[in-house]
């Protein structure tokens, strides 16, 4: 049975940093695609970032702040964010494709509980 777990997540003021970890197991995802989607409380679930392969891509909001990362032999994602700002708030998910993935989450078989980060101004 696929799993992913998320850790990392916790409250942070803005401008610090956190480390989003995803800890796949179940399946090896090494050739598939992976991404990062988060939900703020009211809004719908929107993509952050995702590693297909060698590539990866990023939203618009959190480009140059945020960097993804996998270990493949750990079968393990990662999301570093920098420059946190209050508008980062949302519980963040991890997400696993079988295939390249995308920018959407329809794109997506597996996924994480989530994990809360919260950023205070």
């Amino acid at each position: 049975q696929v799993q992913l777990v998320e850790s990392g997540g916790g409250l942070v003021q803005a401008g610090g940093s956190l480390r989003l970890s995803c800890a796949a197991s179940g399946r090896t995802f090494s050739s598939f695609g992976m991404g990062w989607f988060r939900q703020a409380p009211g809004k719908e679930r929107e993509f952050v970032a995702a590693i297909s392969w060698s590539d990866t891509y990023y939203a618009d909001s959190v480009k140059g702040r945020f960097t993804i990362s996998r270990d493949k032999v750990k079968n393990s994602m990662y999301l570093q964010m920098n420059s946190l700002k209050p508008e980062d708030t949302a519980v963040y998910y991890c997400a696993a494709a079988t295939g390249y993935g995308g920018y959407h989450a329809s794109e997506y078989h597996y996924w994480g509980q989530g994990t809360q980060v919260t950023v205070s101004s």
